[in-house]
């Protein structure tokens, strides 16, 4: 007889290992029984929640998207101003809970999946909608083209995450504000 309420709490389970299988392996060739046993249950059980290894991911990349965007909502809540705004978006978009290795990794095989897949691509698009949405209420005030430095920004922040996967040595969130803040300053500057 299957326990009540273990089904969500299951659903994390399997949520998370994904997101570290993924990033131990490096791709999304990792099996629904890798995932599973590292969740500590059966791949029977693991199918019976999602269906199968597309849905799982599929799943696994809305959590992603759900906690980036709680951070992004708390961290405007306390902007100020549209700089603060702007900052806020970058900071979130590096916190040590969305920019380490193994959600990095996720983020590089949410990419990947979405030239495949209808729903991921789907996600893929509002989550960018949503970036260059939040940007843009920022940059409006700040500069002519507020289009191009909030798509200027929205790609910089993707590339630094490529680059996080690919290189030998991680660059420090610190490191990636930074970065991107840099150019946020520029894009200002030129108004």
């Amino acid at each position: 007889m299957p326990k009540l309420g273990m089904e969500p709490i299951r659903r994390d389970a399997l949520v998370k290992a994904a997101i570290a299988e993924i990033g131990e392996a490096g791709s999304l060739d990792v099996t629904v029984s890798q995932i599973a046993r590292r969740a500590g249950m059966s791949s029977a059980l693991a199918h019976h929640y999602f269906g199968s290894k597309e849905q799982m991911l599929v799943a696994t990349m809305r959590h992603i998207l759900t906690l980036f965007g709680a951070e992004v909502r708390g961290a405007l809540a306390m902007a100020r101003s549209p700089e603060e705004r702007i900052e806020a978006i970058v900071r979130a978009s590096f916190s040590s809970q969305n920019f380490r290795a193994a959600t990095a990794a996720s983020w590089l095989h949410f990419y990947l999946q979405a030239q495949t897949s209808d729903q991921t691509r789907r996600l893929l698009r509002l989550y960018h909608r949503r970036l260059r949405s939040n940007l843009m209420v920022g940059f409006t005030p700040l500069v002519a083209d507020p289009a191009r430095a909030s798509e200027t920004i929205g790609a910089l922040i993707d590339g630094v995450y490529l680059r996080q996967v690919l290189r030998p040595e991680a660059m420090s969130n610190e490191e990636a504000v930074a970065l991107v803040l840099a150019d946020v300053q520029r894009l200002i500057r030129e108004g």
